[in-house]
């Protein structure tokens, strides 16, 4: 059976090239960075050129990029590292409705020790009002913490705008960039952002490690992994060096594929999937901001066809699409982020997410648009027989 994989904001392959960095760290070179001998500089050497590679996709120095275990320790390390740093300067912090549970779910933390956390609305199109940011900030305000893109439905926020609030005001802003770095251009000498989450399975590197940027100049984080010296006293802990080579290949190839315009291909894929779907199938609707978001993600609803029935019959056909952020599956819950949007509950359990990545092409989209047409009408047709 051909296999299609539509879910590249869940998880992706690893790049061949970004293996075939990392071998050599799993077999010969295994020194510890944090020794001094031979062995231990070469690790060392290697992981500050991969340190190099993530600060050049984004536009940071070196020095700003604090390796961790993937986005979700470094969402919490913005979060709990500014909160419990700055707790004595202020104790309130503005984030959205629509974060990714690494953040929303820091901050309930909070709220628990006494935190004030203000939690925005976003539109139907799930981006937030600013004006309402500017109204929520307070004199003990000391982050702002809204993602750059949305998983599951593509939505981009005004992170430069944001950032320019938070600045005016003397804030902090953190941004999770997880889903965009790799996908869209990021330039932090240019963005007003002060932290930044960066995570390597979401553009072709391993699991278990990213990073987290932290712009020079900016308060000591509270450390939440306390050990050695590790990362400048910043998060203690041996190095993970094959999965930092990972990182650094994959930040290198992904830079590579901004330059060449490759993602600029990949919309005109995803583009050409939404069109195809709307020509085709009745009653659907495509959910985020129509023109800013993510090239690679397209958000539908499917009007009287379950979402859940609806992947399982397309994953039966070895097509592999999501109903939602993979992070959130097995809730009974609906999706917060379509909530959020004030999406009808029946549009929200007949939704879809495709996210697409490198390889896949407009023949196969076509594929997806045949097989899917069918299993949503099969959907629809036994909804209204029971009915």
């Amino acid at each position: 059976m051909r296999k299609i994989y539509l879910d590249h904001n869940a998880t992706t392959s690893l790049n061949p090239e970004v293996l075939e960095a990392m071998l050599p760290f799993l077999r010969e070179v295994f020194g510890n960075p944090s020794s001094a001998h031979s062995e231990g500089r070469v690790a060392r050497v290697y992981m500050d050129e991969a340190r190099e590679k993530v600060a050049g996709l984004v536009g940071a120095d070196p020095s700003e990029v604090i390796f961790t275990s993937g986005g979700t320790e470094s969402n919490n390390f913005a979060l709990l590292g500014v909160a419990l740093a700055l707790k004595n300067v202020g104790q309130h912090i503005i984030t959205c409705e629509i974060e990714h549970p690494s953040v929303l779910n820091p901050c309930r933390q909070l709220a628990g020790q006494g935190f004030q956390i203000d939690v925005l609305p976003v539109d139907g199109m799930g981006r937030i009002d600013l004006d309402q940011l500017k109204e929520r900030i307070q004199e003990s305000t000391i982050l702002i913490s809204v993602q750059h893109a949305n998983s599951e439905v593509g939505t981009l926020q005004d992170i430069e705008k944001i950032g320019e609030i938070a600045h005016e005001k003397g804030i902090l802003f953190h941004t999770d960039a997880v889903q965009s770095t790799g996908k869209i251009p990021i330039d932090l000498k240019r963005l007003p952002v002060d932290l930044l989450s960066i995570s390597a399975h979401k553009f072709h590197g391993p699991k278990g490690v990213g990073a987290l940027y932290v712009r020079k100049g900016s308060p000591k984080l509270f450390s939440l992994v306390c050990g050695g010296n590790q990362e400048k006293k910043r998060r203690g802990g041996t190095e993970n060096v094959p999965g930092i080579i990972g990182l650094g290949k994959a930040c290198e190839l992904a830079k590579s594929r901004l330059e060449s315009g490759a993602m600029k291909k990949i919309q005109e894929i995803r583009d050409h999937l939404a069109r195809r779907i709307g020509q085709t199938i009745p009653d659907t609707q495509v959910f985020g901001h129509p023109g800013k978001s993510l090239p690679n993600t397209l958000g539908m609803g499917f009007e009287g066809a379950g979402g859940e029935t609806l992947m399982i019959g397309l994953d039966m056909e070895g097509i592999s699409v999501s109903t939602g952020s993979a992070c959130s599956s097995g809730s009974a819950l609906p999706s917060h982020v379509l909530t959020a949007m004030k999406v009808p509950p029946d549009w929200i359990n007949a939704s879809l997410r495709f996210s697409l990545g490198i390889g896949d092409t407009q023949e196969e989209m076509d594929l997806v648009v045949e097989k899917l047409a069918g299993i949503v009408e099969m959907n629809r047709a036994r909804s209204r027989a029971s009915h």
